[in-house]
């Protein structure tokens, strides 16, 4: 149903402190006290899953296709290809992060020549497909191809595809200056997705040439599981067409897909429609607002040479990019979408969240959430931006807003100085956390993850044993706390919560002062008892309690944190 891969954290200690507390709140659970370990780190964030190493795409790639505008008709030419450069660079396009100039299906002849090399079309590129790339080149761009893994490639007409010329092809296609190449799925014999996708990247890994790698397999071998380490990007779904229907209908298909996608490898829900005259300016808003809290690849699919202020305006919309070039790689997740009222959340950089409210009704709603449920909290006050108004403003809490039909509000919230909790002993399911990401729906508090939706768990169970308190997490998950030097010591029992299904689901738990690791579970089981963990925490600015896959292959990681104890003051 879903797995989670992750980095591991490196470690550095842990010292057992206020077990009594722990004990007594357990009742005396079965638990196991762990050996300290010694380590130093600066610990990264989970990645979902090994990205091929090639360097590229480590924020999801920004350019053109023209097939949504064209196909395979007439008007698709060196003069056209050229012409987007020229308006990359003319209208600001290149300045907002717009950095390929891609060119689709029907650039070819429809057979090879008689060495076996591809043969650009002399019609549509009288100076053939280097021309091309060298002038998108010398615009400070990049150039992209297009080829399928079969025969041949999805047009009608029956272009050759790449299947059994996998590197005469991509050596070709070096020699010529190619940068990206999005490869297809057509007429592909019935062979297996895996290993021709493989053979591609390979090939293209060869030729020593930087090559951006678009799997364009449509999905249909969930290529979420295995694409990480072949390309950059993989399609989830099918073909997007210019319509509200289709447009929100892979979004749906892709928002479920959060986990996998991370730098260097990203869900790639298809091109843009932006501009090409099948929805209103407002839906065109909701559409790129969504591709970019999916950190979706941004390939702009309308003819820029012809096109509206409003779909530039869209387009150059430099806060909404900004989202979706966030360093930090997190694809957005839906945290609540009753009766068509979708909020999605993605964590940034800097700490803060992006939001997006989107009304997928056919009138005009008011639509809401809070700062806790979009995974973040212990501040006083929360600066809010509207990314498409530019309106700013704050929040002790509650975001809202109306949001017209099929509208999109979009929102930057960053928090300001957090607050420590005071002294005592506490619960960590009773404070606020300042940050919570997790690998499957919402982090719960005194309840287990359950599903997608928040409060969909049950009440938290480790091998038969439950617990009033504690934290329902998934892999890969963080959550942290800030401290402000003010705590002296944490202990809390993990464990894999029964609703996984008695023996099934593993996970590592791991406790972070700061970047020192305090704390490391090892590898715990469906089938384990409660282990106990204890924690010092004395100077740190913050706690991080973090889960981790254990990297066997199992799925259902349904991680508990029981009885968090927190000593502070």
């Amino acid at each position: 149903m879903h797995t989670e891969r992750h980095t591991a954290h490196t470690l550095r200690e842990r010292l057992a402190a206020v077990t009594a507390a722990f004990a007594l709140l357990t009742g005396g659970a079965a638990a196991t006290t762990l050996t300290a370990v010694t380590a130093q780190a600066a610990a990264a964030p989970p990645a979902a899953a090994a990205a091929v190493d090639n360097g590229l795409a480590r924020t999801p790639q920004m350019g053109f296709n023209n097939w949504n505008s064209t196909h395979c008709r007439a008007e698709f030419n060196e003069a056209m290809v050229k012409g987007i450069a020229d308006t990359f660079v003319s209208q600001g396009l290149k300045a907002a992060g717009y950095t390929y100039v891609n060119i689709d299906d029907c650039w070819a002849l429809p057979q090879r020549d008689a060495n076996g090399n591809l043969v650009p079309d002399p019609v549509r590129f009288p100076g053939g497909i280097k021309a091309v790339a060298d002038y998108v080149h010398s615009k400070g761009l990049k150039f992209g191809l297009y080829s399928s893994a079969g025969t041949k490639t999805c047009d009608v007409q029956g272009f050759p595809g790449g299947l059994g010329h996998e590197q005469q092809d991509a050596n070709l296609w070096a020699s010529w200056g190619v940068d990206y190449l999005k490869y297809d799925n057509c007429n592909n014999t019935g062979a297996d997705a895996r290993q021709r996708y493989k053979a591609m990247g390979d090939a293209l890994r060869a030729t020593g040439r930087p090559i951006l790698y678009s799997v364009c397999e449509w999905g249909e071998n969930q290529p979420w599981n295995w694409a990480a380490g072949v390309g950059n990007s993989w399609r989830t779904t099918g073909d997007i067409s210019d319509s509200w229907s289709s447009m929100i209908g892979i979004a749906h298909q892709n928002q479920g897909l959060a986990p996998y996608a991370g730098p260097g490898a990203w869900n790639d829900p298809d091109m843009l429609e932006v501009g090409n005259g099948g929805m209103t300016d407002t839906e065109y808003r909701t559409h790129f607002s969504l591709w970019a809290q999916m950190a979706a690849p941004l390939l702009i699919g309308s003819d820029l040479r012809s096109a509206s202020a409003a779909t530039l305006a869209i387009l150059k919309n430099t806060d909404v990019i900004a989202v979706d070039q966030d360093t930090l790689g997190r694809q957005g997740t839906v945290v609540s979408g009753s009766g068509g009222l979708v909020v999605m959340s993605k964590p940034l950089a800097d700490g803060g969240r992006s939001v997006t409210l989107t009304n997928e009704t056919a009138s005009a709603r008011t639509i809401s959430t809070t700062v806790d449920a979009i995974g973040i909290g212990g501040a006083s006050s929360y600066a809010l931006k509207d990314l498409w108004s530019k309106q700013t403003g704050t929040t002790t809490g509650a975001i809202s807003a109306s949001v017209p039909a099929h509208g999109t509000v979009m929102y930057r919230v960053t928090p300001g100085a957090p607050i420590p909790p005071p002294a005592g002993v506490h619960q960590l399911s009773d404070l606020p956390w300042t940050s919570a990401v997790n690998g499957w729906g919402p982090v719960e508090r005194d309840r287990s993850n359950g599903e997608q939706a928040a409060g969909d768990g049950r009440t938290l169970t480790v091998n038969g044993t439950p617990y009033a308190k504690g934290l329902g997490t998934h892999a890969a998950s963080t959550v942290t706390y800030y401290l402000g030097g003010g705590c002296s010591a944490l202990a809390t029992g993990v464990g894999i919560d029964d609703e996984a299904g008695g023996t099934n689901g593993s996970a590592v738990f791991r406790i972070y002062r700061d970047d020192a690791l305090v704390a490391d579970s090892g590898r715990v089981t469906g089938a384990d008892a409660t282990r106990r963990l204890t924690a010092d925490l004395t100077g740190g600015l913050e706690v991080r309690l973090v889960v981790t896959d254990s990297g066997d292959g199992v799925d259902y990681d349904h991680a508990d944190w029981v009885v968090p104890t927190l000593s502070c003051g």
